[in-house]
């Protein structure tokens, strides 16, 4: 069996988690999130805490009993918490403002960017150069930034462009005449 999977998920005061033919359930303060299980995969709840095991012998089967594991932990991680990821935008003139549920964008184009806000997902825009994305489920949040940050990528030469906070940009010396 795999290592992750052997590691059993501590549910926390105040989160519940339901357990179906085919599908986990987990409740908690900020919300619930839902995982399908895949077939060979069987999940177990003791006390307060959740077990995954791989029930048959099909190639790769331990391998998707550790993502399921790491999966229910990120989403009672979620619900208790939440997930945030920070976006900055370097460049003069490149702004940010939430507008009912949308974002927009002056990245430089000759148009204005209208994001729609995904369902789950909250933007907050603490000032024109900063978005902070939040949500409880950890894929759609990173998901959610990474198309943000698409629009317009950081450059090599100058560094402009949308960046998450913690991104180091390393920047390439300009050619010389």
């Amino acid at each position: 069996m795999s290592r992750v999977a052997k590691m059993p998920v501590d549910l926390p005061q105040g989160v519940s988690a339901t357990i179906g033919a085919d599908a986990v359930t987990v409740k908690g303060a900020k919300g619930s999130l839902t995982l399908a299980i895949k077939n060979g995969i069987k999940v177990s709840q003791h006390d307060k805490s959740l077990a995954v095991e791989a029930s048959g012998d099909a190639e790769g089967l331990n391998a998707v009993a550790g993502a399921t594991r790491a999966h229910l932990a990120n989403m009672v991680t979620g619900v208790t918490q939440g997930y945030e990821k920070k976006l900055e935008l370097v460049g003069v003139g490149y702004r940010a403002a939430v507008q009912a549920k949308s974002l927009s964008l002056t990245l430089g184009y000759s148009h204005l960017i209208s994001f729609p806000i995904p369902d789950g997902i909250s933007i907050e825009t603490p000032s024109q150069t900063e978005i902070v994305v939040k949500g409880i489920d950890r894929q759609k949040v990173g998901q959610t930034a990474a198309e943000i940050r698409g629009f317009r990528p950081p450059e090599p030469y100058k560094g402009k462009g949308v960046k998450y906070s913690d991104e180091k940009i390393s920047l390439k010396e300009a050619k010389k005449k």
